[in-house]
């Protein structure tokens, strides 16, 4: 689950990003719209982040559950 919340935090990132990106593209403030990049930036990697835990969740789980297969396998035998 945490890689949920990497998501959503970096969604929320994004979306803080675009919004000071185009204000300071309309209001012609550099800094804020640099600032607003760096926002969406940041916000991507987070989702990235979140999505690579989960995977990596979902290969530990199944990596369990292969290992215990096999010692059922062996157990029997």
């Amino acid at each position: 689950m945490e890689g949920a919340k990497d998501r959503m935090e970096g969604t929320w990132d994004e979306t803080k990003g675009n919004v000071k990106e185009a204000i300071g593209d309309a209001t012609d403030d550099e800094r804020l719209e640099a600032e607003g990049k760096k926002d969406r930036m940041k916000g991507a990697g987070k989702k990235a982040l979140g999505a690579t835990k989960d995977a990596a969740d979902k290969v530990k789980d199944a990596a369990g559950k292969a290992a215990d297969a096999v010692k059922e396998k062996l157990d029997k035998d």
